[in-house]
């Protein structure tokens, strides 16, 4: 028996949400009026996706070359942030917000072509915008809305992967501690009384020093790796810093231009209003003047026979 089809999912998940509902019975009856129970139940739990969803989907379906590039993008910035790759970092973030930009005025564009998607004025751009931007935290987001499959809008306030890893600074202090123990030396044999050889005692203080210098190198490798490691937090919390910065930018422009939007949404109404005013004026003053035209010609051809009448009264009189 045929199973579930990716063009019957992808049929549901662009019907929007107030219908996806009757959609998806329908297809669960048909499915069973063709002997195919098993398709019956995966379309039976298929769940309504939310307006937002429903956008994303709908731009991963009819767009996938568009989403594609957003996931190729979010790869190559999630590794300049492990990298800590400064300038590559803003380089890409700068990338991001022109991305993710052209895909929600895409959206816009895509839902203004549905017949039975809500008003500009209401749909939840920002919700749609919250996700494409988490899609490049996220990998597990990224490839839901890759699929076109999404349930809910997703959101994320924080920086980079989680978890991050752990670092850890090996020191080689237990090793020094080590060498800086003095060695047991064994004691004089007894019996005898003489003291060791010179050579012997040059042979110890020599080693002792190459002991002092090797300590010294390992203490000047600790400070470099130690100056190093600072430096790159440092780097990271910088980045951190200019990317939120530019989050809270980025949404703040959001915010406007969706005010900016609702405003432009209701004053093209309030002109289409004044328009159809307009129009019924107009039709009315034709109405008016048709009217005062046939007015005036009966009052003329009234005027007329009023003369007439009159003349005829007069001469009428004149005979008698």
């Amino acid at each position: 028996m045929p199973g579930l089809s990716a063009e019957l999912v992808q049929q549901l998940y662009r019907t929007p949400p107030d219908r996806f509902v009757a959609a998806r019975d329908a297809a669960v009856a048909e499915a069973r009026r063709s002997g195919d129970p098993t398709t019956a139940r995966q379309l039976a739990r298929l769940r309504r996706p939310t307006v937002a969803a429903w956008l994303v989907n709908l731009l991963a379906i009819r767009r996938p070359e568009l989403v594609a590039d957003l996931v190729q993008l979010a790869d190559a910035l999630r590794v300049a942030q492990r990298e800590l790759r400064g300038p590559r970092l803003r380089e890409l973030s700068a990338q991001r917000r022109a991305v993710v930009g052209a895909l929600v005025a895409e959206v816009r564009k895509l839902a203004a072509a549905e017949p039975d998607a809500p008003p500009a004025s209401r749909l939840p751009l920002a919700e749609v915008e919250a996700t494409l931007n988490a899609a490049f935290s996220d990998v597990e987001v990224a490839e839901q809305v890759r699929a076109g499959r999404l349930l809910r809008a997703a959101s994320y306030a924080g920086f980079g992967e989680v978890p991050r890893p752990q670092l850890r600074l090996v020191t080689g202090d237990d090793e020094e501690r080590e060498e800086e123990r003095p060695a047991r030396r064994p004691g004089p044999q007894r019996g005898r009384a003489e003291a060791a050889p010179r050579t012997d005692r040059a042979a110890e203080r020599a080693e002792q020093a190459a002991q002092r210098a090797a300590r010294a190198e390992r203490a000047r490798q600790r400070r470099a790796l130690d100056r190093e490691l600072a430096k790159a937090q440092t780097d990271q919390e910088r980045a951190e810093a200019e990317l939120t910065e530019a989050t809270g930018q980025e949404r703040d422009g959001a915010a406007v231009l969706d005010g900016l939007e609702a405003e432009l949404a209701e004053l093209e109404r309030r002109r289409a209003v004044a328009e159809q005013d307009l129009s019924r004026a107009k039709l009315a003053r034709r109405a008016a003047e048709r009217a005062v035209t046939v007015a005036r010609r009966r009052a003329g051809e009234v005027e007329a026979l009023a003369a007439e009448e009159g003349n005829a009264d007069a001469g009428g009189g004149a005979a008698d």
